[in-house]
């Protein structure tokens, strides 16, 4: 497999309930760029007025255009500047770098390339869902934050009562890893039912519970009941800087009528703690892992997705993708 190039995909930057009336700005690999809504609809441009280098997302919008609070410059969706001020005679062919911009289902997706196609949403896409869309913040990296999303070990212990439940019993699990290009995925079956909060009021029996990375930072998780897939979690996540994760997701249900209805609006609040009690852990570690000496972290036995996510980051075919494994262990 050749290595893909990084840059040609979208990636999710924000929810577009997020982008009203005035501009927003968010870090995409390290840089500043700002989101608008423009005259031809979402735009993304590097957040810098070339003129002083002055942030535009502290500027306003006039017109579709974005206007540097510093001079007046504009600038329209496509980064050309349009106006400035007291201007007399020809105008310059100034531009600010643009980059690709789409909106769908809810959401803001950009690249730093030319992407094919339409951008991946969710494992959901298609059905006949509830979806509540969410955003979070997380000082760690992706491949750690995937990680943590697709680990089921951890539970237990950061997620006691919530997604486990406060008793030490376990049962056997049956774990099988496949892959292909840029994915990988593990599906646990044998426990036919979790104790912790969200489990026992969201869910019935389950079948089997799958947990996948897909390029370039994608985390889902599927829990699956005799009927067929029950509820579902998919998280796009992105390097904003070198030490904050930015994550945009769904969280799927079937729609059941009004008992789906209250179902759903369940979910989002009980998952939010979910993600503050991740989001306090990933931050413990990365805080941990900058103080003297260096180390890198252990790869335990049963990190069974680790080294495949990182095969898939570096644009390399995830060793999953050439024999599934099975793995028992108790969960």
């Amino acid at each position: 497999m050749s290595e893909r190039r990084g840059e040609d995909h979208w990636q999710a930057a924000a929810l577009s309930a997020d982008i009203g009336k005035r501009p927003k700005r968010i870090l995409f690999d390290g840089a500043p760029v700002v989101l608008f809504r423009s005259a031809q609809g979402i735009a993304a441009l590097f957040d810098r007025c070339p003129h002083r280098l002055v942030e535009l997302s502290t500027g306003k919008i006039v017109g579709g255009e974005i206007e540097c609070p510093y001079h007046g410059w504009r600038y329209d969706g496509e980064g050309r500047c349009t106006a400035i001020p007291g201007l007399v005679g020809a105008m310059p062919h100034y531009r600010v770098r643009r980059y690709a911009a789409i909106e769908r289902d809810g959401v803001v997706f950009i690249s730093s390339g030319t992407p094919r196609g339409e951008p991946y949403l969710h494992c959901m896409q298609g059905r006949d869902i509830i979806a509540r869309r969410v955003r979070s913040s997380t000082q760690s990296t992706v491949i750690d934050a995937a990680e943590n999303i697709l680990d089921a070990t951890h539970t237990h212990f950061t997620h006691k009562g919530l997604l486990r439940g406060l008793t030490s019993k376990r049962h056997l699990v049956r774990v099988e890893v496949t892959g292909g290009e840029g994915w990988v995925e593990a599906s646990y079956t044998g426990e036919d039912r979790q104790q912790g909060l969200i489990s026992r009021f969201l869910e019935g029996e389950r079948t089997k519970t799958i947990g996948r990375f897909r390029h370039p930072g994608i985390a889902e998780l599927e829990y699956w009941g005799k009927n067929g897939l029950v509820l579902a979690t998919t998280f796009h996540l992105r390097q904003a800087d070198e030490r904050t994760v930015e994550g945009v997701g769904w969280l799927i249900g079937r729609r059941q009528g009004l008992l789906g209805e209250m179902k759903a609006l369940a979910f989002k609040p009980l998952f939010t703690i979910a993600l503050h009690q991740d989001r306090r852990v990933l931050k413990s570690a990365s805080d941990n892992a900058r103080l003297p000496p260096q180390a890198l972290p252990v790869i335990g036995p049963l990190d069974f997705l680790r080294r495949d996510i990182a095969a898939i980051m570096e644009g390399k075919m995830p060793a999953a993708a050439g024999e599934a494994r099975v793995h028992y262990i108790e969960l």
